[in-house]
């Protein structure tokens, strides 16, 4: 975990999700990438002097030189003390600016602040949020409230324990095992989805096989639905983190499709982390 990239609107929770990020960042000598994205108009961003819009290029550089001037305040938190901050404003549609930052400076993990079951603030959008969170090639942590990731003892993993979501729950591990945390591995029994606990444990010892992890639980819980199952299974738990598996372009795998992915990330409070499947 080498490179954090943190996209901001200023927020308070983009502030968070940065307080978040610095102490990972703390605890492994890491780097943060800070960006924000101006979306403006095609004619307020072209800068070429020949065409029609020329005229405005005036108005871009001053929202251009507004954000360095918030970033410059942002970088003198006592939290980023001693860690390397870059810094990037650039116009761009906030989700593939997200995306394309990331994958640029080489990434390990975005964090960005949610505003939970309002979505996130200005350009933090839900549309936004679920597009990053289901396409990013890299763990996406999505941030609400005030949190001390280094603190995080349980972390409840949902899954349909299917194999080629197996890749994903390793990556889970590998970041659990980071900040010392528990795995409570969850499958949602779900009426229309209905597994005996006899086909559970065949499913999940087999999902299992292999796995160089011990540090963990296994649970079935019932529910009317997926997103209320796990929601209210972390609150049982008094989980610090939920991990969820993401399909890239596909969606999200298997039980967890495009609108559960959204309501999960934007309803919970706590924190939600997701890994892709390769």
């Amino acid at each position: 975990m080498k490179k954090i990239l943190v996209p901001t609107d200023f927020s308070e929770q983009a502030d968070y999700a940065l307080e978040a990020a610095s102490q990972l960042a703390r605890k492994y000598d890491s780097e943060i990438y800070l960006l924000h994205l101006l979306e403006l108009p095609e004619q307020l961003i072209d800068l070429n002097p020949t065409s029609t819009g020329s005229n405005q290029v005036p108005e871009a550089i001053f929202f251009m030189r507004k954000a360095h001037e918030k970033f410059e305040k942002v970088k003198q938190k006592e939290i980023l003390n001693g860690i390397p901050v870059y810094e990037t404003v650039i116009f761009k549609e906030t989700f593939n600016g997200i995306l394309e930052v990331g994958k640029k400076n080489d990434c390990d993990l975005i964090v960005m602040g949610s505003h939970g079951a309002s979505g996130l603030k200005e350009v933090f959008i839900g549309s936004n949020t679920e597009k990053v969170v289901r396409n990013s090639d890299i763990p996406v942590l999505v941030i609400k409230e005030k949190t001390d990731i280094l603190n995080t003892n349980d972390l409840v993993f949902a899954s349909d324990f299917v194999p080629n979501v197996k890749n994903s729950f390793v990556e889970a591990t590998k970041f659990a095992e980071k900040i010392g945390a528990k795995i409570h591995l969850v499958y949602i029994n779900t009426a229309n989805k209905f597994k005996t606990t006899e086909q559970l444990e065949k499913k999940m010892n087999k999902f299992l096989e292999g796995v160089d992890f011990k540090n963990y639980t296994l649970n079935v819980y019932n529910a009317e639905s997926i997103e209320k199952g796990i929601l209210k299974f972390s609150a049982k738990m008094n989980a610090d983190l939920i991990g969820i598996s993401t399909h890239g372009r596909k969606g999200l795998a298997h039980f967890l499709n495009g609108s559960i992915s959204e309501d999960l990330v934007n309803h919970a409070k706590t924190p939600v982390i997701t890994f892709k499947i390769q």
